[in-house]
């Protein structure tokens, strides 16, 4: 099996704003006070055409899909939470937390992978979860390890542990489960997605340790990122606010390239890039609006097409 991809599918907002259903437990977002709904939409839509300019430029084929106006989906722009592909030719489908959110769920979308690719012959749905408010929210919550078949998940309210092992069951992957935790408040809080404070490359996982503060669990963890050949670039909690953690490696014309955004890459030292660096070159754009409304970074806006 494959890690990375040349090909994801990216969509298009129409109508992005802070979505006040995820801003429950997804502490990463803010009130941008002083814009309009159309500024901040125009801001998006331009923050992601270039990001789409760019992935185009060093040869990853995207697959854009419009958002519709016709339903209130502000997070549309986030679609690996409600689909994955994968080599096997299999599609997943995820229940979602946020009852808005259920509504990015578009067949004509999985249609115009399929027509793409022409690939993929079975749809696993894991949508009637919702039906018992039980939630796994795609590669946002899990952080897979397609080579060695390893789901890596973080248990928040949109994690649930016995969903990932009916996944995993599914799919054969080893579940490694543990709860990381950020401060708000004062408080220790669950990060709502895996993805924002880990990811897994080829050879290499950026991670935040800081955030599992059970020692066993981060101790298992980091067992199974050494025994799988992965180099770790440890990040703090802070760089995790930069979304330091939501990174993906893609596969360009000549060569695989690590996708984060410049707040991220910003927030990086000098000797956690040249780490980076000498694992797969790194390819950076801003999204400042959308990660502020948002809470999410460029990882989200990539649902990856095997």
């Amino acid at each position: 099996m494959k890690q990375v991809t040349n090909t994801i599918l990216m969509v298009k907002p129409v109508a992005f704003r802070m979505n006040e259903q995820t801003a429950i437990n997804n502490y990463y977002q803010k009130v941008l006070d002083k814009l309009t709904p159309k500024t901040v939409q125009n801001r998006a839509l331009k923050e992601f055409n270039t990001f789409v300019d760019k992935l185009k430029e060093v040869g990853v084929q995207v697959i854009v899909v419009e958002d519709t106006k016709d339903l209130d989906t502000p997070d549309s722009i986030f679609p690996n939470n409600w689909i994955s592909f994968h080599e096997d030719k299999v599609i997943c489908m995820y229940p979602m937390y946020a009852e808005n959110r259920r509504f990015e769920r578009r067949m004509d979308i999985v249609e115009t992978v399929e027509k793409e690719t022409k690939k993929y012959k079975d749809i696993i749905d894991y949508t009637q979860a919702e039906n018992e408010n039980v939630f796994l929210e795609g590669t946002g919550s899990l952080v897979l390890d397609r080579q060695n078949r390893i789901a890596y998940c973080a248990l928040s309210p949109r994690a649930d542990e016995s969903l990932l092992i009916e996944f995993c069951e599914d799919l054969e992957f080893t579940p490694v489960v543990f709860r990381a935790n950020q401060t708000v408040g004062g408080k220790r809080k669950p990060i709502y997605h895996t993805n924002v404070m880990m990811c897994v490359g080829v050879d290499f996982s950026v991670v935040c340790l800081q955030t599992i503060d059970d020692k066993n669990q981060r101790k298992n963890l980091v067992k199974h990122l050494e025994d799988s050949g992965k180099r770790i670039i440890n990040i703090s909690e802070e760089q995790v606010g930069s979304f330091a953690g939501n990174m993906l490696q893609v596969q360009g014309k000549d060569k695989d390239y690590i996708i984060m955004s410049s707040a991220a890459y910003k927030s990086l030292s000098k000797a956690q890039i040249k780490i980076i660096k000498s694992h797969s070159e790194i390819l950076h754009s801003s999204v400042d609006t959308i990660e502020a409304c948002g809470g999410g970074s460029v990882r989200c806006m990539m649902a990856e097409v095997f």
